[in-house]
């Protein structure tokens, strides 16, 4: 990958995965601390506008970012139609922990401690990926997720745990509450006020922001990467 002025490295990125390889953008500042890897949402894609936001404001406060498609470009057709593969949480969690593996044999990324960033449905299979890799994963922030869809995981999972919901998104704190509920790991479900499902209203997407890099700050600074496992 090319490097980007003085101070970051970014590029195009290949990850091989047990179903083949996917697409993602990687990005990674002078001296990072850590990697955030973005599991997007359902219908979305590592072009996500809100995602790019968060990625932006993660960089600025000295994390590398991949935002990877967790879909196939054939994959995204189909489930344009169907609406199922977003919903595959096994199948985007081995993805994901398929992409942790490959970070942690990256010279540029093998030494970052991992955390998680979920969006939607990709919050469930954020969560599934770091009780598969609890000591490569050493933080998970969920904007607006589906982290009950993690299902059976949810008690295995040992990483503390950041669940970011709109205040007027009552059903999905709901959600949110009842997989805090199963969860044994360090969870903090933190409401914004006045937003609804997508962050929309003013201010609310850069509270979420300024949120998750404080998490990922003090949790990462506490997690020296130890290889995938």
């Amino acid at each position: 990958m090319p490097w980007r002025g003085e101070s970051q490295l970014e590029g195009v990125v290949t990850v091989p995965t047990r179903d083949g390889p996917l697409e993602g953008t990687l990005t990674v500042p002078a001296n990072a601390r850590g990697i955030i890897l973005f599991a997007h949402g359902s219908g979305s894609s590592r072009f996500s506008p809100r995602n790019r936001y968060v990625a932006q404001v993660l960089r600025d406060g000295g994390l590398a970012t991949l935002l990877i498609d967790l879909l196939s470009p054939a994959e995204e057709q189909v489930d344009d139609v169907t609406r199922h593969l977003r919903f595959d949480i096994p199948m985007l969690a081995d993805r994901l922990v398929d992409t942790i593996d490959w970070l942690a044999q990256e010279p540029q990324t093998s030494a970052l401690p991992v955390g998680l960033f979920g969006a939607s449905t990709g919050g469930g299979a954020a969560l599934v990926a770091a009780a598969e890799r609890p000591r490569r994963v050493g933080a998970v922030v969920s904007r607006g997720g589906r982290p009950d869809l993690a299902g059976d995981a949810l008690p295995r999972v040992e990483t503390p745990t950041l669940l970011l919901v709109g205040g007027d998104d009552a059903p999905v704190i709901e959600l949110n509450e009842a997989a805090r509920a199963r969860m044994q790991a360090d969870v903090r479900l933190e409401i914004v006020p006045g937003a609804t499902h997508l962050f929309e209203e003013p201010g609310t997407l850069e509270a979420v922001a300024q949120h998750a890099l404080e998490w990922f700050q003090r949790h990462l600074a506490a997690m020296p990467a130890r290889g995938a496992g």
